[in-house]
């Protein structure tokens, strides 16, 4: 990044020519705006606070008054107005302005002349639902400004802020120095976010080989965080690759190089931790299938078991019950009462209705046995 700024803020606005009578004051300049959105704003000088602005309107105001000073404005959800306003200050890309305002964009960096339009994804854990919140940070860097459009809880920058001013030493390097402190604040928040994932992991395989019914659904939902997880962090490796190949061109300070490689450093290490928790999850996904699978394998062959034994136990049944109707069926017949019945009179008869209900009854045992129905 030219270290350099535009030359008519270095004009001090200190006596400004007076406007006509007839010229309106520019509106910009004069009418301070809502402000709602603006979480902070300061201008700085050799890294120290020299200003704290109430609004855009007199942080715009106050920067003239120090033409080789910064202005560092923290937005979160700004208005539309509150971005034009900025772009028209600071002239802005409209394309990244709109960008700003839609949010729900990929990580990326852009230059748009001397300025740089960077987008984070940052992220943090939530113990008390063990999930991730995913936040969204967008960055304007300019010779003599920085602006954090904020979209989401993630991350403090209210904590980089504080951690810059308590080293004026490296504040005093400029832009280029807060961009680089952003970047390793929102590299740091990961390391949190793994963490968790690591233990959701570990909990996870517990539960796979414990056979919890509900692992599935957790397996996909944590599935799903970590493909956004890899989203987030996977573009910061070629973001930061671009930075440091510009080292040189735009002169980038020793100090800052140096901090750059070790957020490039951690966000490697990060990625590649991410990608390990993808390949885990679709293993153990892999695992659990296979352990379903083998469950309702056991609950069929129960069930075919099961059925089984209830098929020879009523083969038995039907076994016996034929044997038993045999002979009911000849009492039954000889019972009636008619007096022409053959045999009814014959001396021999009981003894062979009885011998015929045990033939009958040894035949159909023998002819069950035989099939193992008994």
């Amino acid at each position: 990044m030219a270290a350099k700024k535009r030359s008519w803020r270095r004009q001090p606005a200190l006596a400004p020519a007076p406007p006509p009578p007839s010229a309106a004051p520019s509106a910009r300049h004069t009418e301070p705006l809502d402000g709602a959105s603006v979480v902070n704003a300061a201008l700085y000088r050799d890294g120290v606070r020299v200003a704290t602005p109430d609004s855009l309107a007199q942080t715009f105001r106050q920067l003239r008054e120090y033409p080789d000073g910064m202005a560092w404005i923290g937005l979160h959800r700004p208005t539309e107005p509150e971005l034009h306003s900025l772009a028209e200050e600071f002239d802005l890309h409209p394309l990244a302005i709109e960008d700003a305002l839609e949010a729900h964009q990929r990580p990326k960096l852009e230059r748009y002349g001397e300025t740089l339009f960077v987008v984070l994804r940052a992220a943090r854990y939530l113990d008390a639902p063990e999930e991730v919140d995913f936040g969204e940070l967008h960055v304007f860097v300019g010779p003599d400004f920085v602006i954090t459009v904020r979209h989401g809880a993630a991350p403090d920058l209210t904590a980089v802020r504080r951690r810059m001013e308590e080293s004026p030493e490296l504040l005093a390097l400029g832009p280029e120095a807060v961009l680089y402190a952003i970047l390793d604040a929102v590299v740091d928040g990961y390391a949190p976010v793994v963490s968790g994932v690591q233990t959701d992991i570990d909990e996870i395989e517990t539960e796979v080989f414990r056979g919890d019914p509900e692992v599935s659904r957790r397996i996909y939902e944590l599935s799903r965080e970590v493909v956004e997880f890899q989203r987030a962090t996977r573009p910061l490796i070629g973001m930061l690759n671009g930075l440091m190949a510009g080292f040189t061109k735009y002169r980038t300070d020793e100090e800052l190089q140096r901090y750059l490689r070790d957020v490039a450093d951690h966000v490697t290490h990060t990625s590649e931790r991410v990608d390990g928790f993808r390949g885990a999850l679709t293993d153990i996904l892999t695992v659990n299938a296979t352990l379903v699978t083998q469950q309702q394998n056991a609950e069929m062959r129960a069930l075919a078991v099961a059925g089984f034994e209830q098929n020879e136990e009523i083969k038995k049944i039907s076994a016996w019950a034929a044997i038993l109707f045999a002979p009911t069926l000849v009492g039954t017949i000889y019972g009636m009462n008619f007096d022409t019945m053959p045999e009814l009179h014959w001396t021999l008869g009981y003894p062979f209705a009885i011998l015929l209900m045990a033939a009958v009854c040894v035949s159909l045992y023998l002819v069950f046995k035989r099939r193992d129905w008994l």
